[in-house]
């Protein structure tokens, strides 16, 4: 077991919360200053860890919130930041509508490795709620997301959140600023919620995105058929895999398809 130390506290980083300490001021300092957290912004961080992050927020922001599990380092929180508003909880269970009652989230964090697409498709689900989130993860999810048609990163992950957020990959963070050491190296995005949701069935949109790439390797037409009428599309579109259109290309299909039952 990994044990870091930080202002005197020593703390065993426990693998199966997926803990990885950012320890460089350098890339907390650029985290922050991407997010444009500034005063009286509504700031939620994701999993504060030893408050690397919370140390660089906190020097924008008087007051903030923070969602964290791990009660050992709750209690470290409180203790170093009695500023910041620290809420015991898997992030993954936390209403998002109340924190964001008054004004939408502005969302930073280095998110464990383990859970990174649950907590964005979460972020999905509140985009409502949300301002920004900008949020370093491991580098090959951070390349899923903002992938272009006919790559092999390119699926689910990308279309969903291109569709609904612009986003933007703002740089790479090598392995070797964190304790203990990952095996890969990270990255940090900042996502915005667009204006307004693309599709006329969100919920309807993202069931099809899902749909259309269950199988790779197969076409539209096979992957789709039974679960949507595919008559209304004429020509050759259906004969191609869900990976060689775009976003636009597959919100414009999507509206073109009744569902079937």
């Amino acid at each position: 077991m990994t044990k870091v130390e930080y202002k005197h506290t020593e703390i065993a980083a426990k693998k199966n919360l997926g803990q990885n300490f950012l320890l460089d001021r350098n890339i907390t300092k650029k985290i922050t200053a991407a997010s444009e957290a500034a005063e009286g912004d509504n700031v939620l961080e994701i999993g504060p860890g030893f408050g690397a992050l919370t140390r660089e927020i906190a020097e924008k922001c008087t007051s903030f919130t923070a969602v964290e599990k791990d009660p050992v380092l709750v209690e470290f929180i409180r203790r170093e930041y009695p500023q910041v508003r620290v809420i015991e909880a898997d992030f993954l269970k936390v209403d998002l509508e109340p924190l964001a009652s008054m004004k939408p989230l502005k969302v930073l964090g280095n998110i464990p490795y383990s859970i990174t697409s649950p907590i964005l498709f979460r972020l999905l689900d509140n985009r409502r709620h949300i301002e920004s989130a900008t949020l370093m993860m491991q580098l090959e999810v951070a390349e899923r997301i903002v992938a272009r048609p006919g790559t092999r990163e390119y699926g689910i992950l990308a279309v969903q959140l291109q569709a609904f957020f612009d986003i933007a990959f703002l740089f790479r963070v090598g392995r070797k600023v964190f304790r203990p050491q990952p095996k890969v190296d990270s990255a940090v995005i900042r996502i915005v919620p667009k204006a307004s949701d693309p599709a006329s069935d969100p919920d309807g949109f993202r069931l099809f995105v899902r749909t259309a790439f269950r199988q790779r390797r197969k076409t539209l037409h096979n992957n789709l058929r039974g679960k949507y009428d595919t008559g209304a599309v004429a020509g050759d579109l259906l004969k191609l895999r869900a990976e060689a259109l775009s976003v636009g290309e597959l919100i414009l299909l999507f509206e073109r398809l009744v569902p079937l039952g």
